[in-house]
């Protein structure tokens, strides 16, 4: 009887060291975090105007739209003007502008929906100067909420376009 009780001791002890062996010294020495830093500081500062941080946080990276309307409001038109002055700018990146959709009406609907509000700040974005070769559209329609909730609140946050911001090509 003593032989099966060492055996699930020793088995036990062979699994809690390997558990152990597993872990990266590095995660439990705050390195990931190090990392993740990093990767902020390529993002670069918000108080540095030529920075994808100050782009997305001052400039402003995403419009809203009305309910089932790909029109640019002028509060839409003001933050596109923006984006266009800082593209220019900033020759050295090339943008993929997301069209997105609440979750009302069907798939199919939502998608063609998104696809016209990406190319109403696309076509936006060309006529204030940026280079139609810096910029592509992708439509995900109601597939990527922000907020997640069946009243106006959420679908208005939800009706919008995204300028992503890209280094180069716009791949």
């Amino acid at each position: 009887m003593k032989t099966p009780v060492k055996h699930f001791v020793t088995l036990t002890m062979l699994v809690g060291a390997l558990a152990l062996a597993g872990c990266d010294k590095n995660s439990r020495f705050g390195k990931d975090r190090n990392a993740a830093n990093a990767a902020n500081a390529a993002m670069g500062s918000v108080s540095d105007p030529t920075s994808p941080a100050y782009f997305n946080q001052v400039v402003g990276d995403r419009v809203l739209f009305a309910v089932d309307q790909s029109t640019l409001s002028t509060e839409a038109q003001g933050i596109l003007t923006q984006q266009a002055s800082w593209l220019t700018t900033n020759p050295e990146y090339s943008a993929i502008i997301e069209g997105h959709a609440d979750e009302q009406g069907t798939r199919e609907y939502n998608l063609a929906l998104g696809a016209r509000r990406a190319s109403a700040v696309q076509a936006y974005l060309i006529d204030r100067g940026v280079s139609p070769a810096r910029l592509k559209t992708v439509s995900y329609g109601k597939e990527r909420p922000l907020a997640i909730c069946s009243d106006e609140a959420c679908y208005s946050q939800n009706r919008r376009a995204v300028t992503v911001l890209n280094v180069g090509g716009t791949s």
